[in-house]
């Protein structure tokens, strides 16, 4: 079976990463130099997890874009919180057991939404980074939050961790999964049995966090 690259990425990365976007679509990052052969050789052993993800997707139920409405729902760190509209108050979006946004914000209820998620994002994984970084002597040489919506996280060749706010929706264990994953890499810069070992000695339990994500992941959004 043939599988069409939608996408095709050549960074300095030193693996190729296959990628399945959330509308199907199928991206591949690949070194600068590998060539196109190895490629599509590894495409082909790979075809029936890219099929599968594929056609989990399509059975997936949609998730409903939000209308930043009373009533309406918020995950942070794995809970719901329920959303309240008020006339007025000092911050266009508080946070206090649930959520209020002034009437007059809701139109741009997303970028007050987006901005607060960036903000929480960076306080709690910076500090999670930091614990785990030096209970297991790793030294990551910056934090960033970005607004990724297929990449949980990523390493880059010069130590930065980079990770999506969207991760600030899941429960603290599962955040914790991904640092540890990322610290990983600092490491072991692909994805063999060595790397998954440590990412086990760093978190024992992250097989777990990572079917969670797998089977939750769609739920982190706007």
């Amino acid at each position: 079976m043939q599988i069409q690259i939608d996408k095709l990425i050549r960074s300095k990365r030193r693996t190729i990463a296959l990628i399945v976007e959330r509308d199907g679509t199928f991206t591949v990052r690949a070194p600068l130099r590998v060539p196109q052969a190895e490629i599509d050789s590894f495409i082909q052993q790979k075809t029936d997890w890219i099929t599968r993800t594929r056609e989990k997707i399509k059975s997936a139920q949609p998730v409903l874009k939000k209308q930043y409405a009373g009533g309406e729902t918020f995950l942070f760190l794995g809970s719901p919180f329920e959303l309240k509209l008020v006339e007025r108050q000092k911050l266009a979006l508080q946070f206090n057991d649930g959520f209020t946004l002034s009437q007059s914000a809701r139109e741009r209820g997303e970028a007050y939404f987006v901005h607060w998620y960036k903000e929480r994002a960076f306080e709690i994984i910076s500090e999670r980074v930091r614990e785990y970084s030096q209970r297991h002597g790793f030294t990551p040489s910056q934090v960033k939050i970005s607004s990724a919506k297929t990449r949980w996280g990523s390493c880059s060749s010069t130590g930065t961790l980079n990770f999506t706010w969207r991760l600030v929706m899941a429960p603290l264990e599962v955040i914790d999964y991904v640092v540890a994953h990322e610290l990983a890499h600092l490491r072991v810069k692909n994805h063999s049995r060595k790397f998954w070992k440590l990412v086990e000695t760093i978190c024992p339990d992250y097989k777990r966090h990572r079917k969670w994500l797998r089977e939750n992941g769609e739920r982190l959004s706007l």
